[in-house]
Formats: structure tokens, C-alpha cells, sequence
């Protein structure tokens, strides 16, 4: 088959049909995945083995056949992924059981990648309208449309695995999820959008909703906002206005839906900023990504930060944001501690540097069931795991 070709510009990727004909198609991955180098034809003909062997030498197989058969096969190749031989599995315990916590995560994170680069390369092709022309086949234009935009009117190929993610986030946005100490249904429900976190994680919201507000309740910065339900718990708490920031176009947009859904426009001002907007405010809140280490995808910045970037910033800004008085609330887990990314004498001194120091700290048990699942990478970390509220204010 004829190699694939990409520029920066205009990724694309290339085959040659059965009849001969040389083909070609824009390629399409948010997780900046670059287009396989090699992609041959594949149908309801090809085995299972047969695809995995293809999909660990990094080959690209283009779908021709039936489209659940292809769902089916993409779930045989990730039973096989999961499911190493004998002795590599063994291998791969022992030396994760010599790695340090660091390591341990490393370790994981690329077990992660190869695992999704294998998954990556059942492909399929999407006409320039984003239907898919294959038997047996979903009407999906909508959910595309949606987190892609409007179709270019050219044709596509992208990764089966990306495609189920685009249609799963469709019908989590279209669905919302339920968040308690926003109050009663139906109004307590956030819809995230595809590319922005969405807040299943939630012990941080238990300690924002349980810890006492200041006295000046006129004004919230919300600092890093994604689906915006920090500042929305903010306003139902009490808060008269908050100002929320946001860097990332998708997450601006899926906070301003999530605050007209809930009725909540009028008191929530929404600023594109790095960190923070003009001004202070007596409180100041941040809920910034929890682990130090570079983003394998744009869609993973809500996770990763790398070299602590907004972490630190956020602690250096607050002095010159937070009125006389005032305090910050910083949501952050501990998990990075666990797993030797960062430590807790560097959070306490980029703290101390800031010209800051703690007035409390809230702590919590998460809940999630990664917690609690002995068989997990990471479970010795996430076990350990405690997230907190730290109230900090500008040193006397």
C-alpha cells in the first residue's frame, strides 16, 4: 500500500483501493496522533489475530466491511492488548515491583500510549459530510459536528477508538451529569463537552460546598473554570458574582452553555485569561490539573501540567488579585506526591515564595473506584490518595 503523508498543515492519508486506484482522505485526530505510515484495506475477511498483528506493527487498517463487525474487532483488539502472554505479563510486574513510584507511572503512561497506538489504527473513512458509507453503519454527523464543527466537504479517516470518544462525549453532553451540592433536579446537572473534563471527580466539590465562605461574598474569581461548575457551586452557595477564566476555547464555550442551562448568566462573568482576569476579589478559587507531567494530547491538559505551570502561577498571582483580607481556596490532590512527581516541601515553599501562607487546610478520602481496585498500575498511590482545600492568604 502507498505510505501516508502529512504536513503540519494538512495532515492526510493515503491507500490504494482494491480496484487499483490510489486514494486519499485529510487525516483527523485530536489526540494529535500522526497518521499511520502504512494502511492496507481490511474487511470482515480479517482475523482478529491477523488485525493485532497489523495494529502492533503500527499499520493502519482502513475498514471496508460491516461497521458493527468493526466495533467488535476493535473490542478483540483490546481484550488482546489487555491480556499479554505469560511471561511478558510476568516481566512486566516484576519491573514495576523494582520501579520506584516515579518510575511506576512512567512505566504506565507508556503501557497507556502503546496501548492506545494499537487501538489507533482501525480506521475509518468519513465522507465529506460525516456520514459513513459502510454497511449497518450509525447516522453520527450530528455528534461530529458537534465537536468537530462544521463538515470542510472533504473526506476524513480517522481512528474507530477516537470516534467511539466523539460519540461517547456527545451523549455525556446530552445527557449531563447529576452534581449534587448543586442542589435539586433537574437543576443541578453539568453538561460537558468533548475535550473538556468533565467533574466525576467529586470530593473536591463536597469540600467547596462544605467549606464556610468568607464574609465578603460579593465576589468570586474562579480561576481555570472548564465546565464552569465551580463557579456555578459558588453562586448557589451564596456568592453574588463570579468572575471565571478560561483558556481553552471548547471549555469557555461549555461553561457559557452549562451557566445558561442552570440560569446562572447573570451572575457568572466568563473572561478568556491564562490565570486571572483585571482586578481582586475577596476569594479567589482554583481547581488546576493535578499532576506535573507533559500532556501526551491536547485533550489531556485538564489532567497534566507539566513543571506545575498553573499551579505555580496561580500561587505566585494571588498576592497582587486577593483583596486585603481576602483568601484562596486551592483544590489539589495529593496524588503527585504519591507517585514522587512532586513534593509536598516544594508545594509548602512555591507556598512560602508567593508571599502566602496556609490558614487551613479541609482534607478528603476520594471515592472513586480506581481507589479501591487492588489490581489497578497505580494503586498504591491512588489508595494513599488525599484530596484537599488549602485556604491560603498573603502573609503578615
Amino acid at each position: 500500500m502507498t505510505p501516508a503523508s502529512a504536513s503540519d498543515a494538512a495532515p492526510t492519508i493515503a491507500w490504494t483501493t482494491s480496484k487499483g486506484v490510489a486514494a486519499s482522505a485529510s487525516w483527523h485526530s485530536e489526540a494529535g496522533v500522526s497518521a499511520p505510515r502504512r494502511v492496507e484495506l481490511a474487511d470482515d475477511t480479517l482475523s482478529a489475530d491477523s488485525a493485532y498483528r497489523l495494529a502492533c506493527a503500527g499499520t493502519g487498517m482502513l475498514w471496508r466491511g460491516d461497521f458493527q463487525n468493526a466495533r467488535q474487532l476493535l473490542q478483540a483488539l483490546a481484550r488482546r492488548a489487555d491480556n499479554k502472554p505469560a511471561k511478558a505479563a510476568a516481566r512486566a510486574v516484576a519491573k514495576a515491583a523494582a520501579a520506584s513510584p516515579q518510575e511506576r507511572f512512567n512505566l504506565h503512561r507508556q503501557a497507556q500510549s502503546q496501548r492506545a497506538r494499537t487501538l489507533g489504527t482501525l480506521l475509518i473513512a468519513l465522507e465529506p459530510d460525516y456520514s459513513i458509507a459502510l454497511r449497518r453503519a450509525p447516522d453520527w454527523r450530528a455528534a461530529i459536528t458537534e465537536a468537530w464543527g462544521p463538515a470542510t466537504g472533504e473526506p476524513t479517516v480517522v481512528s474507530l477508538r477516537e470516534l467511539l470518544g466523539v460519540v461517547g462525549a456527545h451523549e455525556w453532553r446530552k445527557t449531563g451529569v447529576e452534581i449534587s451540592v448543586l442542589g435539586e433536579a433537574p437543576g443541578n446537572r453539568i453538561h460537558p463537552h468533548y475535550g473538556v473534563f468533565s467533574p466525576i471527580r467529586g470530593e473536591y466539590l463536597d469540600l467547596v460546598a462544605q467549606q464556610p465562605l468568607p464574609g465578603d461574598t460579593s465576589l468570586a474569581l474562579d480561576i481555570g473554570t472548564g465546565t464552569g461548575v465551580l463557579a456555578a457551586l459558588l453562586v448557589r452557595r451564596g456568592i453574588k458574582r463570579v468572575v471565571a477564566t478560561e483558556n481553552a476555547p471548547r471549555a469557555l464555550t461549555c461553561a457559557k452553555d452549562n451557566l445558561q442551562r442552570l440560569g446562572l448568566t447573570k451572575q457568572v462573568e466568563l473572561h478568556s485569561a491564562d490565570l486571572f482576569p483585571p482586578g481582586r476579589a475577596p476569594l479567589i478559587v482554583c481547581n488546576p490539573p493535578w499532576l506535573p507531567a507533559r500532556p501526551a494530547s491536547p485533550l489531556e491538559h485538564a489532567i497534566y501540567d507539566e513543571g506545575s505551570q498553573m499551579l505555580r502561577g496561580f500561587l505566585a498571582g494571588l498576592a497582587d488579585h486577593l483583596t486585603p483580607g481576602g483568601e484562596a481556596w486551592l483544590l489539589l490532590s495529593d496524588l503527585a506526591e504519591h507517585l514522587g512527581l512532586r513534593s509536598r516541601e516544594a508545594l509548602l515553599g512555591w507556598i512560602a515564595a508567593a508571599g502566602l501562607q496556609v490558614l487551613g487546610r479541609s482534607d478528603v478520602r476520594p471515592h472513586h473506584a480506581k481507589a479501591q481496585d487492588a489490581s489497578d498500575a497505580l494503586y498504591a498511590a491512588r489508595s494513599a490518595e488525599v484530596t484537599s482545600l488549602w485556604r491560603l492568604v498573603v502573609a503578615e
